[in-house]
């Protein structure tokens, strides 16, 4: 990870689960990491006195992602503190609906394909213009098994998700020659996310038994993965997808 020593990292939704496990793991390694957060500052300062108290550097940085003036505030900070930044890995979960489609309007599987959207295309247009400079960068888009695989009540996730990773694909294709990569790490279920706590405990011992592994995932599964995507290490690999889910699904 020896390239990796002081580059600038931003996660999106840091302040808890994946986020926060993988701006732990980043600082370890060595980078310099933005936690970004929405509402939870407390949660947010708490990882980042985290990870200076184990010797690393972070900042926390509050931000909507779906809106592009506070995307741009939080870059000026980090620019202003740290110059541009080097890897994003967009973690931040935007709200959508549980429901079937039959329940659904489509103010609410339209406003999700929207603003996930959205907030994917706002915060790397405005980390890009630094890393086609230096003519490197490394983009990571935390994805879901829902996408490739569906799930009751999940449509709404599972489809704006898979417009996220095509969208992801045709990033890699354009910016390959720049010398940046894009990749997607999709996990299955999480243990300790947001998510996670929808479902009851018969519903997660199914997803357990479908696991060869047996267990679910937790953050830090998710957070190595986006860590080797994010290194040096990761020279010729872009616009793949990283299934973390111990072998739920196999593609």
């Amino acid at each position: 990870m020896t390239g990796t020593i002081g580059r600038v990292a931003l996660v999106t939704g840091a302040s808890s689960g994946i986020g926060a496990a993988t701006a732990h793991l980043l600082a370890s390694r060595g980078m310099r990491v933005v936690v970004n957060y929405l509402r939870n500052s407390g949660a947010a300062h708490e990882v980042v006195a985290g990870i200076e108290a184990a010797g690393g550097q972070a900042m926390a940085v509050q931000a909507d992602v779906r809106e592009a003036a506070a995307i741009a505030s939080m870059v000026d900070q980090v620019q202003a503190t740290w110059s541009g930044i080097d890897v994003l890995v967009h973690n931040a979960l935007i709200p959508y609906a549980i429901k079937s489609f039959q329940d659904m309007t489509w103010e609410e599987l339209g406003g999700k394909l929207n603003d996930e959207m959205h907030a994917a295309f706002a915060v790397t247009k405005a980390v890009l213009p630094a890393m086609a400079e230096q003519r490197w960068g490394r983009i990571i888009y935390i994805g879901t098994g829902l996408s490739k695989r569906p799930r009751e009540n999940m449509i709404a996730l599972g489809t704006a998700k898979a417009a996220l990773e095509q969208f992801a694909r045709y990033l890699a294709q354009e910016l390959g020659p720049q010398g940046i990569t894009v990749n997607i790490v999709a996990s299955g279920p999480v243990e300790d996310t947001r998510l996670a706590d929808e479902f009851d405990d018969a519903h997660k011992q199914r997803q357990v038994a479908a696991t060869p592994l047996g267990r679910l995932a937790h953050p830090a599964d998710v957070a190595q993965a986006v860590a080797f995507y994010a290194s040096e290490d990761n020279a010729f690999m872009t616009g793949t997808t990283a299934a973390v889910n111990g072998g739920m699904s196999m593609y």
